[in-house]
């Protein structure tokens, strides 16, 4: 028998991805913080969109912030690579607990 060591990401008791390596969960969790914060943000701007248009739009922006932030300092964005096969296992949303 085999023991395999999995992370797992949960919010608000739902189960978000299963990740084989800490650094990958952590990061993750991390994008997902700056995505809700994002959200918030883009509730306060001027333009009408809908609920699940903020929560895209702050997902999108938080998975490619390193480039939005550039954008916005004025400096040179990257061309984004290719999209690499995940190492994550993404697993169904469920609720925990």
């Amino acid at each position: 028998m085999a023991v395999e060591v999995c992370y797992k990401v949960v919010r608000d008791g739902v189960e978000r991805m299963t990740f084989t390596s800490k650094k990958e969960a952590d990061a993750y969790d991390k994008m997902l913080d700056i995505a809700e914060a994002l959200e918030g943000m883009l509730g306060d701007v001027d333009v009408p969109l809908s609920e699940q248009q903020k929560e895209a739009l702050a997902l999108e922006l938080a998975k490619n912030k390193d480039n939005f932030i550039a954008a916005l300092k004025g400096g040179k964005v990257t061309e984004k690579a290719p999209k690499k096969a995940a190492a994550a296992k993404v697993t169904d949303i469920k609720e925990v607990g």
